[in-house]
């Protein structure tokens, strides 16, 4: 069971776009409603947990994964231009706050959705529920049980970014560092959907 919770803290606290996201958002003071974006993380991660954790991988059809790939792919790409717009908008110069991205969406409905159509989402949790949990005789129950503890584990990834990036937003006091950070964030999110694309849609699937 060790070896379970060390495989997925270390897959869901390594950097990704709800992480990132939540990273950016923490930079810009919005540690607040970006709690509930870290509550639909969670709340997508059990319930995938649950979906292939009692019906095992059968559900898993490569048409459905070339789909989740692209969607999640573009979801994210759209979500780095938001970022990405706000902080090149002019109007966004000329003090501090003001340089601060918008929490583009960053809502329940936007983690919730995000993570449902991150395909990396099904490589944390596939060999979890297909491998870990028959070997370490979780079955019944027990699968809620430990549902329930990982997916409490995947809403304090991007939680744990988001207090990270309020950190280190309380430090910044100059607007151009703000415009700096929240366009190197949305091409970090940028590059992990071309990423995404390429990788999960492309090679296995072009």
């Amino acid at each position: 069971m060790i070896e379970m919770l060390a495989y997925a803290f270390g897959i869901m606290y390594t950097p990704g776009p709800s992480n990132l996201l939540s990273l950016n958002a923490g930079l810009n003071s919005q540690v607040g409603s970006t709690l509930r974006f870290s509550m639909g993380v969670g709340f997508a991660m059990l319930l995938l947990f649950l979906v292939f954790g009692y019906t095992g991988s059968w559900l898993v059809n490569p048409n459905y994964q070339l789909f989740i790939s692209c969607a999640g792919s573009l979801y994210i790409a759209y979500l780095a231009y938001t970022i990405a717009q706000a902080s090149i908008n002019p109007s966004l110069e000329n003090s501090t706050e003001q340089s601060k991205a918008p929490a583009s969406n960053l809502s329940f409905r936007t983690g919730l959705v995000m993570q449902l159509l991150n395909p990396k989402s099904y490589i944390a949790i596939l060999p979890i529920v297909t491998v870990q949990f028959p070997a370490a005789e979780i079955a019944g129950s027990s699968i809620l049980i430990w549902s329930l503890l990982l997916s409490i584990l995947a809403f304090g990834a991007p939680s744990a970014y988001l207090l990270i990036g309020a950190r280190l937003g309380k430090r910044i006091s100059q607007p151009h560092y703000f415009r700096f950070l929240n366009l190197s964030m949305a091409l970090l999110l940028l590059y992990v959907a071309g990423d995404i694309a390429y990788n999960d849609a492309y090679l296995k699937w072009g």
